[in-house]
């Protein structure tokens, strides 16, 4: 019977060390993704997401209007390469919350977002992810943005 018990509770620890293994490679894929970012390196960059990935941001239009905007991930990727060597940018990561479900994961970001060292604004980023079997990539990107009740 001890036997009996003791494979029991070695059966079902198995499951939780895997999805912290996979809740790690998540996270390291959005790292790595921000390393890339903060190093204007498109090589970097796009090893981290899947064909055609989406990206929107919500935030207050020039009006003040709240709005939804969609942008190509391509262009994203150009703006950040071409920024000037003479600005230093940086988004901080306060913390991650991730879950899975097989070959999908989702990853909540709340973030800060700095300009030679002052603060530009913040949010919260929500990745998608999907695990082609090679790994986790970035499918879907969209954030939100704003200067005030920052978390």
């Amino acid at each position: 019977m001890k036997r009996l018990l003791l494979l029991f509770l070695l059966l079902s620890i198995v499951p939780l060390s895997a999805q912290g293994t996979a809740e790690e490679a998540v996270q390291k894929t959005i790292e790595t993704f921000f390393e890339g970012f903060h190093q204007q390196d498109s090589v970097v960059m796009l090893s981290t997401v899947g064909d055609d990935p989406i990206l929107q941001t919500i935030g207050n239009n020039k009006e003040g209007q709240l709005r939804i905007r969609q942008e190509k991930f391509d262009r994203l990727i150009q703006s950040i390469v071409s920024i000037p060597d003479s600005i230093n940018f940086q988004e901080k990561i306060k913390s991650y919350s991730i879950q899975i479900d097989g070959a999908m994961a989702n990853a909540w970001t709340p973030y800060e977002f700095w300009i030679n060292d002052k603060f530009s604004h913040c949010g919260v980023n929500s990745f998608q992810l999907f695990n082609d079997g090679e790994g986790w990539k970035i499918i879907y990107l969209v954030d939100t943005r704003r200067r005030d009740d920052c978390l």
